[in-house]
């Protein structure tokens, strides 16, 4: 069953690392079929022997060496293309063609990445593995159905540029996995978007929802739309920080009780990665003075979904900006109790004449 959380429809006028350490020349390569730890090593550092250094640097997103999928982003430490050594020793026992793992055995975030890959990859025999057959698509440029979801993979393979797919961001809430992604379609541009993914009964994906913007420079405190702190923590206090949020949009957001503001942040600090906001309430507040002299209005009208996993929680809203309906999908780190760091991406609502779908956006 879809999972909607609704709170109060009021309207108000706001906008409100650890990283995985990656060498300095570090280069990124997508996996192909047919790659392994050591092929990927020979090719891109010169010897299959380092392909050790290839999985220390990815740790985070590679639990075990033998199983790497068509799609994924890696690390390549060093500088990648240098000239091979002479000649490799002979390989130890170490899986020369490690096999992709089975769909059965890929946890829900690994499915939902092997799924985003086949973008990149074209593979329709994944994605066919992965889709629940009556998969249910709530990006409105799309139709909805697993034949659907295949042909757009069909046809970004034969397109004369390469698709490219960059996760940055990965996390689970019982059912669901919410991602943040750099997608380059076909050329098009490079967009960051939040995806959401949902799981039926048979591990299958059933449902997704998604909201994106193109990616943009930093904004005036030198934060990116995709820096900044990576690391999961605080698992135990899950629901505590789902409910902070949840209440800061009903108080805060959505014009409930305005004069709590201050009581969810730890006074100025809040790091903010929106294109357009410098850090802390101070930035907020300069933003919001903006847009009232321009006469824009962000009205946030409804939450439909809260996401959480430990201190990271994604709210997806809908509501207008100046005037124009409007979904937007708030990603926010919770430290202490109080709200610290914030990547968003908003997206106009596209007209219901123009929809591929009947689903709706939400």
């Amino acid at each position: 069953m879809k999972y909607a959380k609704k709170i109060g429809a009021l309207s108000v006028a706001a906008a409100l690392s650890l990283s995985l350490a990656v060498p300095a020349a570090a280069a990124e390569y997508t996996v192909q079929k047919g790659d392994s730890l050591w092929k990927i090593a020979k090719e891109q550092l010169g010897s299959g022997l380092k392909w050790t250094e290839i999985y220390e640097a990815n740790r985070a997103s590679v639990q075990d060496p033998d199983r790497i999928y068509v799609g994924q982003v890696l690390h390549i430490p060093g500088d990648a293309g240098e000239t091979a050594t002479p000649a490799d020793p002979v390989a130890p026992p170490v899986p020369a063609e490690p096999a992709a793992p089975s769909v059965e055995a890929r946890t829900q975030i690994e499915k939902a990445l092997a799924l985003i890959g086949t973008f990149a990859s074209g593979d329709t025999a994944t994605a066919r593995e992965l889709l629940d057959e009556n998969y249910i698509q709530h990006n409105l440029a799309y139709g909805t159905g697993e034949e659907a979801f295949i042909g757009s993979v069909e046809h970004l393979a034969s397109a004369p540029i390469k698709t490219t797919v960059n996760n940055i961001r990965a996390f689970e809430d019982g059912s669901y996995v919410f991602l943040q992604t750099v997608y380059n379609f076909a050329g098009a541009g490079e967009q960051v978007a939040f995806d959401i993914f949902r799981f039926d009964e048979d591990g299958e994906i059933a449902e997704h929802w998604d909201d994106m913007a193109s990616l943009a420079g930093e904004n005036p405190s030198g934060h990116t739309q995709i820096d900044g702190t990576m690391e999961v923590t605080d698992l135990d206090k899950t629901e505590e920080n789902r409910q902070l949020v949840e209440n800061f949009l009903y108080d805060v957001m959505q014009g409930n009780a305005p004069e709590k503001t201050a009581d969810y942040f730890d006074g100025d600090a809040y790091i903010q990665h929106n294109t357009a906001i410098a850090d802390g309430v101070s930035g907020l507040n300069a933003a919001l003075t903006a847009l009232a002299e321009q006469g824009i209005q962000m009205i946030y009208d409804q939450t439909h979904m809260v996401l959480a996993q430990g201190n990271f929680v994604l709210a997806v809203s809908e509501g207008t900006y100046g005037g124009a309906p409007t979904s937007y999908y708030d990603l926010w780190r919770v430290e202490d109790g109080k709200i610290a760091e914030h990547w968003d991406v908003m997206e106009t609502i596209a007209d219901e004449s123009t929809w591929q779908n009947s689903n709706g956006k939400f």
